[in-house]
């Protein structure tokens, strides 16, 4: 029996999906993904770092499968299964064969980028989804149906409230248009001018939100706008990064289809957001995954060139999805596995090792020092620590506490009391302590994981600040990771 391009798309959702849902339910949280569910907790139009939308689809998955790894990640994977459903789609829009379009969806779930980490509860995902419904929405739009540049709007406002990158999205729809004959007479109607206007009135309560809270979103996300020291050799990682976690079989194709200009409408609208991480690594790294937007348009240019392959590239073509499959398993299998104390080299996965032992011995140091609250020095220690239910105390970062605008009353710290400080290694902020404290008693240290797999944490018995800690927190200009908004004990609430 013959399997038609449909239905081998729907088995390909459901078998990543599976996968996905498995591996979501049994890793452990990262420290950026803990943070974002306690945005969750309290649903707004705006955080520190990020616009609102991924704690929206957090507070969603969590309503749905409990407060669990699973809950949490629920609403990535299946917005990763939807993204594959449109780059089929959109595939087919740009003119190219079922074949290849159901090759592009493959592909895009054989990158490494998004093989390892389409389930991660992190802004890039919601950001990819709605970058790319857009892009169906204006695709069709194009070809005569006009009311749907109203719905290729609404969908680039959500993109934008997931994450601001994707406000590139606009440049590159222009560009596509004014590259082309029919684009260009599309531009000159007030249909696409109509979508700006309703991306913007969704986008407005970020907008808003922020200036209630002294811009803190913006100043920190588009202060990486501004250069600092030319250092090309962040473009050489970059480079390397992406050939890396496109899969480097897809990666070859992609590099056919920038020289033949395969797809080129893809190209075109992925070219001002690539132009500017291009710029942006002359003077700092660009992480690994800010350019999880452009995948769904990348893969399908990569697949449109892999059309007719034969020979060499033929075997490579086949090879790819194997070799994105194959080490996305891999990885899986070995940051599961127990392995915690095994491991005769330094466990690349500690980070994920040793966490419910870790919880349970921070709650016993806390009840045996009588200490009325449990701090971290970092945001993530402090999400990591948050939620797990073993810690019975309040549990509050005490440097960057404009990170925490969105606690109620009931949940801060009672400061008036001593309190249990547990240190990141390495952590900068160990440096003021003592000037943040007038009782500082260092405990015996912790230990998170066993033998190659440990992270030690230094503890403190703290009391009496010398700061007012609520608003300001633990008030050291000087370090690396002080927020800049922050000033003695002005708060930086709004």
């Amino acid at each position: 029996m013959k399997i038609t391009p449909a239905v081998a798309l729907g088995l390909l959702i459901a078998a990543t999906l599976a996968a996905r849902l498995f591996v979501g339910a049994l890793a452990p949280l990262s420290e950026d993904e803990a943070y974002y569910r306690l945005w969750s907790l309290k649903p707004a139009f705006g955080y520190f770092d990020h616009p609102p939308m991924i704690a929206w689809w957090l507070w969603l998955g969590r309503q749905i499968a409990g407060d669990t790894p699973l809950g949490v990640r629920l609403m990535p994977a299946l917005g990763a299964a939807a993204t594959t459903a449109l780059i089929f789609d959109l595939a087919g829009l740009v003119g190219v064969s079922e074949r290849a379009a159901l090759r592009a969806a493959l592909w895009f779930n054989a990158t490494l980028l998004i093989g390892l980490g389409g389930e991660l509860a992190v802004p890039d995902g919601p950001t990819a989804l709605f970058w790319t419904a857009a892009l169906c929405c204006a695709f069709r739009a194009a070809r005569g149906h006009r009311a749907w540049w109203l719905a290729a709007g609404a969908a680039a406002g959500l993109a934008c409230l997931s994450k601001y990158s994707a406000l590139f999205l606009a440049p590159g729809i222009v560009l596509w248009l004014a590259l082309h004959r029919d684009g260009r007479r599309a531009l000159g109607t007030p249909w696409p001018w109509l979508a700006a206007v309703v991306a913007v009135a969704i986008f407005v309560p970020n907008v808003v939100w922020n200036a209630q809270h002294h811009w803190v979103t913006f100043q920190k996300q588009f202060g990486r706008v501004a250069g600092h020291d030319f250092a090309p050799r962040y473009l050489l990682k970059l480079i390397f990064d992406q050939f890396v976690l496109l899969n480097p079989a897809i990666a070859i194709f992609l590099g056919l289809a920038i020289v033949r200009r395969t797809a080129w409408p893809m190209l075109a609208v992925a070219a001002p957001f690539a132009g500017y991480l291009v710029v942006h690594s002359l003077h700092d790294a660009v992480q690994g995954q800010w350019p999880a937007p452009l995948y769904p348009m990348l893969v399908i240019a990569a697949a449109a060139a892999a059309e007719g392959a034969s020979g060499w590239r033929g075997g490579l073509r086949a090879f790819a999805p194997w070799l994105g499959f194959g080490l996305c398993a891999a990885v899986f299998a070995f940051a599961l596995a127990p392995l915690d104390g095994v491991l005769p080299f330094r466990d690349p996965a500690a980070a994920y090792r040793g966490w419910p032992a870790f919880y349970a011995g921070v709650e016993r140091e806390r009840a045996a020092a009588g200490a009325a609250w449990v701090g971290a020095t970092t945001y993530g220690l402090d999400a990591e620590l948050a939620f797990s239910p073993a810690i019975k105390a309040p549990v509050t970062e005490i440097y960057e506490r404009a990170r925490f605008s969105f606690e109620t009353p009931a949940e801060r710290a009672d400061f008036t009391r001593p309190g249990l400080v547990v240190s990141a290694p390495r952590s900068p902020a160990l440096a003021s302590i003592d000037s943040c404290f007038g009782e500082v008693r260092q405990l015996p240290d912790l230990v998170r994981g066993r033998g190659t797999s440990a992270t030690v944490y230094t503890v403190y018995l703290v009391g009496q600040p010398k700061y007012e800690m609520e608003d300001a927190g633990c008030y050291r200009p000087d370090l690396p990771n002080f927020v800049s908004n922050q000033a003695g004990t002005r708060s930086t609430r709004p």
